[in-house]
C-alpha cells in the first residue's frame, strides 16, 4: 500500500496543468492531429528507458518524442524532424522556453529562401510564425546550434522530415510539453539504426 502511494504521488508530479485554449492569444486547434496519421496522435504507452522520469527522448527515426514518466511509462508524441543531412543525435539540455516565441531565420535559410529576408530581424510570435505557440531552445555539447522543440502552424508536416535540424510539435502538444518541462531538462536525440524494423524500446503500442 505504500509503494502504490509513492507511485502516486510520482506519477502525480508529472501531470501537466490542462492548456486552458481560450486564454491563448491566437488560436490553437484541438483538432489539428486529426490531419496526420493516428499513431502521432498524443498517448501515454510502455517505455523502457534507463533515462530518469522527466527526461525527454526523441525517436528520429520513427517521429516520436517521449516525456519520461515513472513506472516504465512515457508520454509519446507525434513530432516532424530534419531532413536527411540535418538529423543529429546526442545529448541537450533546455536551456530557455518561449510562448508564442519571434523567429528568426539562420543565414543558411536566408541564403535557401529569399522571401524569408523580409523576417531578417525576426518574425513576431503568431499563427503564421514557423516556431508556433512555443518553443524550447536547445544547447548541445553546451553550444546554442539552432535546434529547437517548437510548434507548427502546418499540422500536416508532423510524421515528415521536413525541418533544418529542429523537432517540430503540433501546438496543442507543445503547450502540453511545454507545461511539462523546466529549464535544464536533460533531451535525448537518439541516433537512427541500420534498420527500420529495429528499436532500441521495444514495438509500438
Amino acid at each position: 500500500m505504500k509503494r502504490r502511494r509513492i507511485l502516486l504521488t510520482a506519477l502525480l508530479l508529472f501531470i501537466a496543468p490542462v492548456p486552458t485554449l481560450a486564454e491563448e492569444p491566437f488560436p490553437v486547434f484541438a483538432s489539428d492531429p486529426d490531419k496526420v496519421d493516428y499513431k502521432f496522435r498524443r498517448r501515454e504507452v510502455a517505455f523502457k528507458t534507463d533515462e530518469p522520469p522527466g527526461t525527454v527522448v526523441v525517436d528520429t527515426q520513427r517521429f516520436f518524442l517521449y516525456f519520461v514518466l515513472p513506472a516504465g511509462r512515457a508520454i509519446r508524441y507525434g513530432i516532424g524532424v530534419g531532413r536527411t543531412g540535418t538529423r543529429w543525435s546526442g545529448v541537450a539540455i533546455i536551456a530557455r522556453k518561449a510562448e508564442w516565441p519571434k523567429w528568426t531565420p539562420t543565414a543558411d535559410m536566408l541564403e535557401r529562401h529569399v522571401n524569408y529576408a523580409q523576417w531578417k530581424d525576426g518574425m513576431p510570435g503568431g499563427p503564421d510564425n514557423p516556431l508556433g505557440a512555443r518553443a524550447m531552445y536547445l544547447l548541445n555539447d553546451g553550444k546554442d546550434n539552432q535546434f529547437r522543440i517548437h510548434g507548427t502552424p502546418v499540422a500536416t508536416t508532423i510524421g515528415q522530415a521536413t525541418t533544418s535540424g529542429c523537432f517540430r510539435m503540433f501546438n496543442i502538444d507543445v503547450i502540453d510539453l511545454y507545461n511539462r518541462v523546466s529549464v535544464g531538462t536533460r533531451v535525448v536525440v537518439l541516433p537512427r539504426v541500420a534498420s527500420k524494423r529495429t528499436s532500441l524500446f521495444g514495438p509500438l503500442e
